[in-house]
């Protein structure tokens, strides 16, 4: 039975739940407006081990974390640790997702050419919307090949935000 640590903080997005594992490692954030699919993904990853949820203030800290970043501390997220389950392809997507720097953006078609899978900016597109470590794992840095603000499960809007809070200039 996989023991997930759960907490929600306040942010200028509004409330965004954070779950970690007893290593404090990150399993799910994601906004409260959309905790209904939070759940679905934990079902979908977890449901076989089985798990429970224990609501734990500040788990590691990393709700403290999480509020640097928002208070501008963008760096912080780099040295969050995560373990998300999902496919082999699911990974590869969240792991490059990584590596995006912070204050930049890339279209769904490079992420696809960088894992060396050109032509498969769809499927990299739903491995990105299937991510459920929001922020931490940047999904919000991967815009349309147009540079459209697209397929951000939080909302165009917090996307933009975050962008902006990034130091990324919208046209």
């Amino acid at each position: 039975m996989l023991n997930l640590l759960e907490d929600i903080i306040d942010t200028p997005l509004g409330p965004l739940w954070v779950i970690c594992d007893e290593q404090f490692r990150l399993r799910a954030v994601e906004w409260d407006q959309h905790s209904d699919r939070m759940e679905q993904l934990l079902d979908i990853h977890y449901r076989t081990e089985g798990y429970q949820r224990m609501a734990v203030k500040n788990p590691g800290g990393l709700s403290d974390k999480l509020s640097e970043y928002f208070a501008g501390n963008l760096s912080i997220i780099d040295s969050l640790e995560t373990a998300t389950a999902g496919t082999l392809f699911q990974r590869e997507v969240w792991q490059a997702l990584r590596t995006i720097p912070c204050g930049q953006v890339m279209h769904y078609g490079q992420l696809a050419e960088q894992l060396g899978r050109p032509g498969a900016a769809r499927a990299v597109g739903a491995a990105n919307g299937s991510n459920p470590v929001s922020i931490v794992v940047p999904c919000h840095r991967v815009i349309g090949r147009n540079g459209t603000m697209t397929g951000y499960v939080g909302g165009v809007q917090r996307k933009e935000w975050l962008l902006r809070h990034e130091g990324y200039l919208l046209l």
